[in-house]
């Protein structure tokens, strides 16, 4: 079995004037990805492995989780506003271990959970998909080379208003 999270950044700060791709995570995105690292730790969900988009707020709300140290982590360009088949061919070929994070950003992070899962969850924050929204899903597969759509178990999904 292979467990996947795929993460949306936290709320980023538009105030800096700075490119898309430098735009750092503004007080509540902070404060949103500190809840998701405890809640990450509390559910037991701790990533082997984090695939994480090059850009200043993903890779802000990947730090700010405080994941061990033991996790490995890869920043790569093209998850930089992938598409859901880009972040999915990344997958395919990049994660390793069992568990593994990915951040990245909408509108493809959150079509390639609908893409991935059985089923969606019946919550109306899925279907926004806001910033650091988190779907944990389920892979029944050994190898992420194996990874389909449409194969995902939901195990869960929040959102950061739920957890601060």
């Amino acid at each position: 079995m292979r467990r996947l999270i795929l993460m949306r950044h936290a709320k980023s700060d538009w105030s800096h004037g700075t490119s898309d791709h430098d735009r750092p995570l503004n007080p509540r995105g902070r404060s949103a990805a500190e809840a998701l690292g405890n809640w990450l730790r509390a559910e037991g969900l701790l990533p082997d492995a984090v695939l994480c988009s090059t850009a200043a707020r993903t890779r802000e709300t990947c730090a700010i989780l405080n994941l061990p140290e033991s996790c490995a982590v890869e920043h790569l360009r093209q998850l930089y506003l992938a598409e859901p088949s880009e972040i999915i061919a990344n997958l395919r070929q990049r994660a390793t271990g069992d568990t593994v994070l990915l951040v990245a950003h909408n509108p493809g992070i959150a079509a390639a959970a609908a893409l991935l899962l059985q089923q969606t969850p019946d919550q109306d924050a899925f279907d926004r998909y806001p910033s650091g929204a988190t779907t944990v899903m389920d892979f029944d597969i050994d190898n992420w080379a194996d990874l389909a759509p449409g194969s995902g178990a939901l195990h869960t999904f929040t959102v950061p208003k739920q957890l601060v």
